[in-house]
């Protein structure tokens, strides 16, 4: 229960209410924190999870960790940080429309790449393979284990103590989390149960179907710029097609950068409109009266319809093929994970070599498990052009083309 003192938000809250669907998450009614906390007088607790989020050294370092370039290949392209800015907007414009809590999905949505290693997901697949005998590494339980341990900034408490209902939505925002678990997931579920067998809220399930808007559309981008793939070939794709069409229809003189540009935000726009009619359908259908009937349905509410997913799975399909295979990103990913394929026997062998505030835990380390652990999340935290200054200041070797490189700080 919120202290009867809690006027701001209160009010606030009555302001709002009438606009907040049934099964919306109420920030009044949530579960709460793992270490109880006085509410703010004038933000929600969700509110508070985001300005958390924003405020933490692992968000800020997402302006230097790839999305799919790595970070010094050009101004113009996506990094993590942008990345989630964009799904962040795209997340509240769902959530808003369906009369969802606002606060809870632009926190979800900031979060949901935290734990995202150097490299996107060429670095995450190389340390997944190294992490193997300890555990596995999975970049959504990483992203939990910084906002509930890596962080340590606070006097009372290790992490950044954010409500049950956010650490649902990083966790499980894709779905139910079954099998075996990753152990950065494990450990923290144990003290504190996530519920990892059900859906999360429909908050969460906006931030993941708005992290798939957003790749789609601006990898698509990104490519155009790489001159990966020409706009000629885009204009012949499924829902592209039409877009193109459009532009052309109404801009039949326009110019070639202002008419690509023109097509992809009408793409954009064809995946927002068609997640928000299927997940009003799927919505009535259910009729839930309750954010719990919404865990406990069975199957996701926030969704494309299938005749847009199966033209956005032709889409991906090129998009896999013409970029993420592209030869230039494929020699890079070669290079990346070498890196970190050295990085990590290094560290292992020589943990003195790790910064002194991490040499602290492993003071207290009582297994090689446990100092493997520790040497990922070293390496998963690092930025791209901080593992690549470290590699080469450690091993030498092998380093990316045109490689800038600068006093990067890593860790708070």
């Amino acid at each position: 229960m919120l202290p009867s003192s809690y006027k701001g938000f209160k009010a606030q809250r009555q302001q709002a209410e009438h606009m907040l669907a049934k099964f919306a998450t109420d920030p009044a009614r949530s579960k709460g924190r793992l270490f109880a906390e006085e509410e703010s007088a004038h933000r929600s607790p969700f509110q508070r999870d985001r300005d958390r989020i924003i405020h933490a050294s692992a968000f800020r370092r997402l302006k230097h960790k790839t999305q799919v370039f790595i970070e010094h290949e050009g101004d113009y392209f996506r990094t993590r940080l942008t990345h989630s800015i964009e799904v962040a907007q795209v997340a509240r414009t769902l959530a808003g429309t369906l009369g969802l809590n606002q606060e809870l999905t632009e926190a979800v949505a900031l979060a949901h790449d935290l734990g995202h290693t150097p490299f996107g997901h060429t670095g995450e697949d190389a340390l997944a393979d190294l992490m193997k005998p300890y555990g596995g590494f999975d970049h959504n339980a990483q992203a939990l284990r910084i906002v509930t341990d890596l962080e340590r900034h606070y006097a009372d408490f290790d992490g950044l103590n954010l409500t049950w209902e956010t650490l649902e939505g990083i966790a499980k925002h894709n779905g139910p989390v079954v099998g075996t678990l990753p152990y950065a997931l494990a450990d923290y579920n144990a003290r504190h149960d996530l519920e990892l067998g059900t859906y999360a809220s429909a908050e969460a399930q906006c931030a993941a179907l708005a992290d798939d808007i957003a790749y789609n559309s601006h990898d698509l981008h990104d490519g155009l710029r790489a001159e990966l793939f020409s706009t000629d070939e885009l204009a012949e794709l499924p829902l592209l097609d039409g877009c193109f069409a459009r532009v052309d229809a109404r801009y039949p003189d326009l110019n070639y950068y202002r008419r690509r540009h023109e097509a992809l935000r009408r793409f954009f726009g064809v995946l927002v409109e068609d997640v928000l009619a299927q997940s009003r359908a799927n919505l009535a259908a259910l009729d839930p009266q309750s954010v719990e009937d919404i865990r406990a349905a069975g199957r996701p509410m926030i969704q494309f319809s299938d005749a847009i997913w199966t033209d956005l799975k032709v889409i991906r399909k090129f998009l896999f093929t013409r970029m993420y295979r592209a030869p230039m990103v494929v020699r890079m990913r070669q290079k990346v994970t070498q890196m970190v394929d050295e990085l990590f026997p290094l560290f292992m062998e020589q943990p003195d070599l790790l910064p002194k505030q991490w040499r602290k835990d492993v003071d207290e380390v009582e297994s090689e498990t446990e100092l493997a652990r520790i040497v990922a999340d070293y390496i998963s935290g690092m930025t791209d052009r901080f593992a690549i200054q470290e590699h080469k200041r450690l091993i030498g070797g092998v380093q990316p083309d045109n490689i800038v490189t600068g006093q990067i700080e890593f860790k708070d």
